[in-house]
């Protein structure tokens, strides 16, 4: 490179690239150096400059008393200037990639924007204030399509070194994307006045948040919600239309469920602390607005409380063809009774394990003209096994 092209290297990735000047003029004086060793030069002594202000290639030996003086330059041929030119942009490129990496290191969390620049197969590839990150195809929402050059925000979820220098990795699936977005917008979150509790996500679709107030005057869902809901507006509209349950959070699981599956009505709540279940029951009418379009409702609140979910219809309000139905699927659900046995077992009277476990193998064997004895004591078996495993124990 003439100095006329060094001088234009440097100023572009000074103003372009936010990399320092001297980085860069360092960092083309180590190529040259190395070219000039590998060219057949070996003197300890000697040592090659830039001049900050012409550009120009110098040289400079050491003397005894430690003193410098400057020398001509060792001529490069063409192959070692070709090679040399070659250096020096690994050398700028390597040291613009540790000045990203020693930028954005200390940002996992934070939320940037940039713009989209190209696509590496299903990964989108996003060019930012200096560098460019990826978001992997699992960290895109589903519902989602970019284009390129268009703007957009993400979370920064890591910065890791690989091969070829460090790499940005960005998301908008991440529950912390949401996260951040609320934290960004309801300043109550920023100032400690509220926290987030608790995020379940299935990014594109929808999300519950669980928040609660550390100051009995603030409302934390109304907070969240803000004044005629620009606050959750402005951050759906970010999500692209992604629905967002605002959850007042509670100590207590049971109104914590109940505030989870909210504005379903249930009946009772019934949680088993050794194997962290809720038993939600709810009317009829109730049943498909607390589960959710395909189990979503009770699939996100099971994420956000940490608990398994069973929501059931109560029975009491069950007709005898939905009883006799919820019965066939509960001993379906057994393996070693299956779907093969239960609905006999359920039209010769054996409704439930209990009553299963009450018979004797006789009775067993006469729901069928095709149950050998061995099959009768499998049943019985089967069913003391998942009474077990629900209950501890068999009681007399």
């Amino acid at each position: 490179m003439n100095p006329a092209e060094l001088k234009a290297v440097v100023e572009y990735m000074e103003s372009e690239r936010g990399v320092e000047r001297e980085v860069i003029i360092r960092a083309i004086e180590m190529a040259l150096q190395s070219v000039t060793e590998k060219g057949g030069v070996i003197d300890d002594t000697l040592r090659i400059a830039i001049d900050r202000k012409t550009f120009e290639r110098k040289a400079f030996r050491k003397l005894s008393d430690g003193s410098e003086i400057e020398t001509t330059p060792p001529p490069l041929g063409r192959i070692a200037a070709q090679t040399a030119k070659q250096v020096i942009m690994q050398k700028i490129r390597n040291a613009e990639k540790e000045i990203i990496f020693d930028e954005y290191k200390d940002r996992i969390g934070e939320i940037v924007t940039g713009a989209v620049t190209r696509f590496d197969r299903s990964d989108v590839v996003v060019e930012l204030e200096h560098g460019e990150a990826v978001m992997p195809s699992k960290e895109r929402v589903p519902t989602e399509e970019y284009e390129v050059g268009e703007r957009i925000r993400a979370l920064i979820l890591m910065v890791r070194e690989r091969e070829r220098g460090p790499e940005i990795v960005l998301s908008r699936s991440h529950p912390d994307f949401v996260r951040r977005l609320f934290e960004l917008e309801v300043s109550e979150i920023s100032d400690g006045t509220m926290e987030i509790r608790g995020i379940s996500r299935e990014a594109g679709y929808r999300s519950k948040v669980a928040v609660i107030s550390h100051d009995e005057r603030v409302d934390p869902v109304g907070a969240c919600v803000g004044m005629r809901g620009m606050r959750v507006k402005n951050i759906v509209r970010e999500l692209s239309g992604e629905k967002i349950d605002i959850v007042r959070w509670s100590e207590d699981i049971h109104t914590l469920i109940a505030n989870a599956l909210a504005p379903a009505r249930l009946k009772s709540v019934d949680a088993d602390e050794e194997t962290r279940t809720v038993t939600v029951t709810v009317d009829p009418d109730q049943l498909s607005l607390a589960i959710g379009k395909r189990g979503q409702n009770a699939r996100l609140t099971s994420k956000l409380t940490g608990w398994r979910v069973d929501i059931q219809k109560d029975e009491e309000s069950m007709d005898f063809e939905e009883r006799v139905a919820v019965a066939v699927t509960k001993l379906a659900a057994i393996e070693g009774i299956g779907s093969e046995y239960a609905e006999k077992l359920v039209f010769s009277g054996f409704l439930t394990l209990e009553g299963v476990l009450a018979a004797d193998m006789g009775d067993l064997q006469a729901i069928d003209d095709d149950i050998t004895a061995e099959q009768a004591k499998g049943i019985w078996y089967a069913a003391e096994a998942a009474y077990i495993k629900e209950h501890g124990e068999i009681t007399e």
